[in-house]
């Protein structure tokens, strides 16, 4: 089995069995770095707070739809979050699990942040989809799953809800492999669903059976044949006909194959109910027994491997005001090479500076504790005031530069209008500081003094409003502004784009980084530019940091 090997422990639990796999030289082959994945209000949320609870990280599992003290989820931990109950900003929670670290990155479920979401799943190895049991594949799930199949990401399914009325576990089965392209194998399979729920089996093993009951009793059987064959479970008019149907999906489907699932062709399926604690752990045995360790990250002028010895990163994200006492800024980096000791000089790629870090912290989503070291496949905090910047490459010296980490034409633009004007230098600098994280894109046009912020979607719009408020006591009004998309424009002929520059002063503006960037004010004018200027590239997306 690859470079794992499984063995099981009295309770059940997956426990890894290679030596190698704790050598002091290759601490990197003991991460675990995965995103969760999934349509609003699949669960995902609970999920998290679920893995973090299975695994002894914490003693509450906070849980989306209650409340008081176990509405407290730790993964959603902003104000806006916590009032609507969704997650809007990716979190990153560190925590161990059977001798592993694993990194475990929540990303906004919501489709108005899919750019925060795809700048996350370029920080991964792998990925949890999950699934509602009685919706299947839904939109925002489809189109992060197309995410990850542009990036190869190994992807593992949870089948979510199980305890309610759903689909027959086949029908989702089928769903997945028809949707997304994908061949399943089933790890657990449910024993009835709804109402009618008794537990899950395992599946994908070749040893001893664990049957969990609904009433959290454990059964063994030597085999599943001994299993399917039991005369008592078989004539239950509950069990039989679920017996049935894994008869069926074991007949018909692939077995399991750790390089297929590697590769992004095979996805292990996990029935179970977060809400519950059905198949949680489960679903941690399958990511640590399974999921890969840090992958090559692509990178220019090439991709850097992960048992590389001189340390590299790359920041993914930056989050202000996690402390809203201290007004802090934090630099989240994911290592992909090396090993990173607290107080190492690393240079950033971009500005050519090097900086030392004194109080790199892992994060429990906004708890913290200093990292006195950290491998290739951690990621580490690193407190800042404006030196980095999402999509910046920190070396030990060699100059290279991850790629991957684009910007992505806004589709809403609004004018910002500040009624305090004693306030303009707060609004310049809060307004700097949520696009440096990507909350906002924020344009300056070369003919005029208002700024203008473009979003992917209006919920992005509510978040600005609430955080200047909050966090910078600053009050603003959003205006509609004639321009309707916008697109960066550059050329080989550095005259041709100048011609198009001053023949377009109107309609252009700067981005936080001073590129120009062409404002059209609905699509026949985008393409009267194109038209007009066919040596001006217009792009919809823009790597970051790249000349």
């Amino acid at each position: 089995m690859d470079d794992l090997n499984l063995s099981h422990s009295a309770d059940g639990a997956s426990r890894i069995a290679d030596a190698e796999l704790f050598s002091a030289d290759k601490g990197h082959l003991k991460r675990r770095t995965f995103a969760i994945i999934s349509h609003p209000d699949a669960g995902k949320t609970t999920l998290t707070e679920k893995l973090l609870f299975e695994s002894g990280a914490i003693r509450l599992a906070g849980q989306v739809k209650e409340r008081g003290e176990r509405r407290r989820t730790r993964s959603d931990w902003m104000e806006i979050e916590q009032k609507r109950g969704i997650s809007i900003s990716s979190s990153v929670m560190t925590f161990e699990y059977e001798g592993l670290v694993l990194n475990l990155l929540d990303t906004p479920g919501h489709a108005d942040f899919s750019e925060d979401t795809y700048r996350t799943l370029t920080a991964v190895d792998s990925a949890i989809m999950v699934i509602d049991a009685a919706k299947g594949i839904e939109a925002q799930t489809l189109k992060l799953f197309e995410v990850c199949r542009l990036r190869d990401i190994p992807i593992i399914t949870f089948v979510n809800k199980i305890d309610r009325e759903g689909r027959d576990p086949l029908e989702i089965l089928d769903e997945i492999m028809s949707s997304l392209a994908l061949d399943v194998t089933p790890v657990t399979w449910p024993m009835g669903m709804g109402t009618d729920f008794r537990g899950i089996v395992q599946v994908a093993t070749e040893g001893p059976v664990r049957l969990t009951r609904n009433t959290r009793e454990r059964q063994e059987f030597e085999s599943l044949e001994d299993f399917a064959s039991d005369p008592t479970l078989s004539a239950d008019p509950i069990f039989g006909p679920s017996i049935e149907g894994l008869e069926i999906a074991r007949s018909s489907l692939p077995a399991f194959d750790v390089e297929a699932y590697r590769a992004g062709h095979l996805t292990p399926v996990v029935f179970g109910s977060a809400m519950r604690e059905v198949g949680v752990r489960d679903l941690l045995d399958t990511i640590s027994a399974f999921a890969p360790s840090p992958l090559p990250q692509p990178a220019l002028p090439a991709p850097i491997e992960p048992g590389k010895k001189e340390v590299s990163g790359f920041v993914l994200k930056i989050q202000a005001n996690m402390d809203p006492n201290h007004r802090d800024r934090i630099a989240f980096v994911r290592l992909t090479s090396g090993v990173f000791k607290r107080g190492m000089k690393l240079k950033n790629v971009r500005t050519g500076k090097d900086m030392k870090i004194a109080s790199p912290m892992f994060f429990f989503a906004r708890d913290r504790e200093i990292a006195d070291e950290a491998v290739a496949g951690d990621i580490v905090g690193i407190p800042n005031h404006g030196t980095l910047s999402v999509g910046d490459t920190l070396t030990e010296g060699t100059s290279l530069t991850v790629t991957g980490i684009p910007s992505f034409a806004p589709e809403m633009i609004r004018r910002v209008r500040l009624p305090d004007a004693m306030k303009v230098k707060q609004l310049q600098k809060a307004l700097n500081d949520l696009a440096e994280e990507g909350v906002i894109q924020v344009f300056r046009p070369v003919i005029g003094s208002s700024w203008l912020v473009g979003v992917v979607g209006a919920l992005q719009l509510d978040v600005l409003v609430s955080r200047l408020a909050v966090e910078y006591g600053v009050e603003i009004m959003l205006e509609n502004s004639p321009f309707d998309t916008a697109r960066w424009v550059d050329a080989d002929d550095a005259a041709e784009l100048d011609r198009f520059v001053k023949s377009n002063q109107g309609d252009l503006a700067r981005d936080r980084e001073d590129r120009p960037v062409f404002l059209a004010r609905n699509s026949w004018e985008l393409s009267y530019a194109q038209k007009n200027y066919p040596a001006v590239r217009f792009t919809a997306t823009r790597e970051r940091h790249m000349a």
